[in-house]
């Protein structure tokens, strides 16, 4: 017989979770409409302090947002190991076409057209948690 495991949560530092992130290359695109939340899949990439983000979503619906989120994690099961990552901030569109062709080649999208977005964030709100097991005794 083994010995029941519990998992553990532990925060980690701001910068140990954009290190994480960056060794992601896909999470979900969180926002607010009509109340309600809305999560869409979407891939990134950090480059130079700013998170660039491809969703299917509409540019106008994120494009008048103060603030958007980013979740990414990488959960290993049955142990449930891992992390997870959110970070908060305002967002831009990636309007300029030379730019924008460079992250549509390097973030493959899941729609194109109108619900096909490139959003830059700056990081503003960062946090995030490994997850890990001990042997309970």
């Amino acid at each position: 017989m083994t010995a029941p495991t519990l998992r553990r949560m532990a925060d980690v530092t701001g910068t140990e979770a954009l290190w994480l992130l960056e060794g992601a290359a896909q999470g979900r695109l969180v926002y607010l409409r009509r109340e309600q939340p809305v999560v869409r899949p979407a891939l990134h990439v950090l480059e130079y302090g700013r998170l660039i983000v491809r969703a299917p979503v509409q540019a106008d619906v994120v494009s008048d947002r103060d603030m958007l989120t980013y979740q990414a994690d990488e959960i290993r099961l049955p142990a449930g190991s891992g992390w997870s990552v959110t970070v908060s901030g305002p967002a831009e569109l990636v309007d300029n076409p030379v730019e924008a062709a460079h992250y549509r080649r390097t973030l493959p999208g899941w729609a194109y057209g109108p619900h096909d977005t490139l959003l830059r964030i700056t990081p503003q709100t960062v946090g995030g948690h490994r997850l890990g097991t001990m042997e309970q005794r």
